[in-house]
């Protein structure tokens, strides 16, 4: 078995209220208020933020060439890709520049990038790619169901850009690169690392809960 099939294991039941929660069964069947999504995307947008320094925080902790490249990367295709998710988005429900720089994280929000940043600064690259994983992972994994689920999603006239963002084959190639790599790094390491590994992922895990809660209560 290997560390992201256990890692898997440890959040089964917190991933399948994912996709019961009804903020994204509102993306999949078209249904999700308009206002909740734009509290989600202002909220997400500053999330994003974060995560791309959480990224940036393997820069500083890699000692292997290839490594800093590879979270250089990462930092690069948040910004420049993941972020794009957003900014058609943004213009779309009017939220401005000058919007995003007043806007206060939630404290769900909040709570959750700085205990991702926590864990970065104390950990090395594969705490690091573990905390990011429990995001990347879960939104690969909530578009592919939904797809399923909702054939038609993808097509709808506003939240099929969402649905084909983390359903394409960029955003997927990214997560199987993260995928890989704490599966590299994990390999041969000790049992009680792996637990040290499953809590931090268990913990992101719920936080990812919190935050579909947070952005369908529209929770500051």
């Amino acid at each position: 078995m290997t560390l992201t099939d256990e890692l898997y294991e440890s959040v089964k039941d917190i991933w399948s209220g994912y996709h019961e929660h009804p903020f994204v069964k509102g993306i999949g069947d078209g249904s999700l208020p308009i206002e909740k999504f734009r509290f989600y995307m202002l909220q997400d947008y500053l999330y994003l933020y974060d995560y791309a320094k959480v990224f940036a925080l393997g820069v500083v902790k890699s000692t292997e060439p290839s490594m800093i490249r590879r979270f250089s990367y990462f930092v690069e295709d948040t910004l420049g890709g993941e972020m794009d998710i957003h900014s058609g988005y943004m213009e779309r429900l009017g939220i401005t520049d000058e919007e995003v720089a007043r806007a206060s994280k939630s404290l769900a929000n909040a709570s959750y990038t700085s205990y991702m940043l926590e864990v970065g600064f104390r950990g090395n690259e594969l705490d690091i790619l573990v905390a990011i994983l429990s995001c990347a992972w879960s939104y690969a994994e909530i578009g592919r169901k939904m797809a399923e689920k909702h054939p038609e999603a993808v097509n709808h006239p506003f939240y099929g850009e969402w649905v084909r963002g983390y359903t394409s084959k960029e955003y997927n190639d990214m997560n199987d690169e993260i995928l890989y790599l704490v599966n590299t790094l994990g390999d041969g390491i000790s049992r009680r690392r792996v637990e040290e590994l499953k809590e931090v992922f268990v913990n992101c895990s719920r936080y990812e809960g919190m935050f579909w809660d947070m952005a369908w209560n529209m929770e500051m």
